[in-house]
């Protein structure tokens, strides 16, 4: 089963450009990456930018609208993400108790969709789309 754990830290929606973590904390996560990585769990993780640094398109009455960053109604934010495999999600949970993330940090995990959990139908319109196959085929 794949998990993507979603890092929230607060107040990083309204980070000016460019900001960055601390040396000591950058090097805390590297470890913990690290852990994930010797157990054979991780399949992929990246920071991102702050939201003054992005863009968001929206579709009001179905046109496209670029609004650039930052983004006054945000209260939650994301700042980085893994992805992992592990075999439950009590196991996914159990990676995210040991990130060594600070007071002002959450970590929502979810589950990523795979192929089988769709209806038939579903499935026969996934079917040119083997990207949303790949997971299905990795199983922890």
């Amino acid at each position: 089963m794949r998990f993507m754990m979603l890092m929230i830290p607060k107040g990083y929606e309204a980070a000016a450009p460019g900001a960055m973590p601390s040396a000591e904390a950058v090097a805390a996560m590297m470890k913990y990456n690290e852990e994930l990585q010797k157990a054979g769990v991780l399949l992929a993780l990246d920071g991102l930018h702050p939201p003054s640094m992005g863009v968001r398109v929206s579709f009001e009455e179905g046109k496209p609208k670029v609004t650039d960053g930052p983004f006054a109604e945000a209260r939650e934010v994301i700042g980085g993400y893994w992805m992992i495999q592990v075999k439950s999600k009590e196991e996914a949970v159990e990676w995210a108790k040991r990130c060594p993330a600070s007071a002002n940090e959450v970590i929502e995990i979810r589950q990523v969709q795979e192929l089988a959990d769709f209806p038939a139908e579903v499935q026969q319109a996934l079917a040119g789309f083997p990207e949303m196959q790949s997971g299905s085929r990795r199983e922890a």
